[in-house]
């Protein structure tokens, strides 16, 4: 064989080891639209009369893929959906282990919590009274997002390249404190996450913030994504190519400021945009392997339960009371356990660059501020909203205070509640594990 020939045959291999010299990671993006097809009830408000009539714009399923090599990677799926169920969370963990052998702390689920998006049963399902047509919408509607979230995945699978991945923090001043109490904490923390190709293009924008996707109220009724869905619309104008991703933090107890409109929604939206523009133009540090994951489930736990006040609320003129006390004394009579729930926690850390803490159901932000103040050397990304939504996570404090965030949202989620005075310890505890079992230290 010439030289000649032997140098043609040796370029497409030299210019892929070029290609990829420089980066420790390949990175696989998925999308696609997971718009309802046809009316449907949006999640979110008790008040809301009538079912959706239409959309702004589309919801969007997206799977981002960070390998490090073959055997060591990561995958983070954001969901354009008020919660994801535990039914949907375990047949696309076990769906995605069979085929790429990926196990469930390796893989990361957030839910935006838009409340102008079809209704992902059974969460919340105390808020509504179908009727069959109605509730078989509602489960076809689940079905198909349950292959749409394994579609994105394969997608992101089979279009791994190399790139760079940088990461940094902004901040953004619309959430706020929505409890109206003493103690009015909130965080402004606007954690980016930057992919790019190593000639320096743009290909994915990963962001976060705590607070609530409830800039529009129950009178909408068009399928929207809220602040958060505006946001990545911006984004993704303003870097052509990109796909950006939204993971929601501890905003369970933060709403946006001001609200009430779609203009006001663009309005947080570009807010948020703005900040995570000015994070990307800032000082970025590079995020480098290895991968460490770790995922457990804590048993959290209420009070004894009080059978008499259940069945006088069986027996109640509010629906919403009614159909708890159902759930309840109906388990109750099966045997089944209804003294503990449990309680997904997850951490993805990559060397000492960064670490997501992923939380599951609707966690209060003084999680959030604890964990940064108790990692201190941490570079901590944390979420809420992770894994399935089923029900808010409180604190001990605002578990004293009571409240909606403690108390009556456990009517709507059909749940006994409130959580015994433990609570926080025993999510912290998990916390602490998945973060000893990635590598972090106190």
């Amino acid at each position: 064989m010439s030289r000649i020939l032997r140098n043609f045959l040796f370029l497409p291999l030299l210019l892929v080891a070029l290609t990829s010299w420089g980066s420790d990671f390949r990175v696989g993006i998925g999308r696609k639209t997971i718009t309802p097809e046809f009316p449907i009830w949006l999640n979110g408000y008790a008040a809301r009369q009538t079912a959706s009539e239409g959309k702004s714009y589309d919801l969007w399923a997206k799977a981002l893929v960070i390998e490090e090599n073959p055997h060591s990677k990561v995958v983070i799926v954001t969901v354009d959906v008020l919660g994801l169920s535990r039914e949907i969370t375990s047949q696309v963990s076990d769906r995605v282990f069979k085929k790429y052998g990926i196990t469930r702390s390796q893989l990361l689920f957030n839910s935006s919590h838009t409340h102008a998006a079809p209704v992902i049963w059974p969460a919340l399902s105390g808020m509504f009274n179908f009727t069959p047509a109605e509730f078989q919408a509602v489960i076809r509607y689940n079905h198909q997002l349950t292959d749409d979230i394994v579609t994105v995945i394969d997608m992101a699978v089979a279009g791994l390249v190399p790139m760079e991945i940088e990461c940094g923090h902004g901040t953004a001043g619309f959430g706020m404190n929505r409890r109206g109490t003493a103690v009015t904490v909130s965080d402004p923390d606007v954690p980016i996450i930057r992919f790019s190709t190593p000639a320096g293009k743009i290909q994915a924008i990963l962001c976060g913030y705590a607070c609530h996707n409830t800039t529009l109220g129950p009178d909408n009724t068009l399928v929207n994504g809220d602040y958060s869905g505006y946001a990545m619309i911006e984004l993704e104008k303003v870097f052509p190519g990109s796909t950006a991703f939204f993971i929601t933090g501890c905003g369970a107890d933060q709403g946006p400021v001001p609200g009430g409109t779609i203009e006001l929604a663009e309005q947080n939206g570009k807010t948020l945009a703005d900040a995570v523009q000015k994070a990307l133009a800032g000082n970025l540090h590079k995020v480098r392997p290895p991968i460490r994951t770790d995922f457990t489930t804590a048993n959290l736990e209420f009070p004894p339960m009080d059978l008499d006040q259940y069945q006088k609320d069986i027996l109640s003129d509010d629906f919403y009371v009614r159909n708890r006390a159902k759930l309840i004394l109906e388990a109750f009579n099966k045997g089944w356990d209804i003294t503990r729930f449990p309680y997904p926690v997850q951490a993805i850390r990559f060397n000492k660059d960064l670490t997501i803490l992923g939380m599951g159901g609707e966690v209060v932000v003084d999680y959030s501020l604890n964990m940064k103040k108790q990692y201190p050397d941490e570079n901590l990304f944390v979420a809420g909203y992770c894994s399935e939504v089923t029900c808010y996570i409180p604190s001990l404090r605002i578990l004293k205070e009571g409240g909606y965030e403690a108390n009556s949202s456990m009517i709507f989620y059909g749940l006994p509640g409130p959580f015994s005075d433990n609570v926080e310890d025993l999510v912290t505890a998990a916390i602490h594990k998945v973060m000893k079992g990635t590598g972090a230290k106190k």
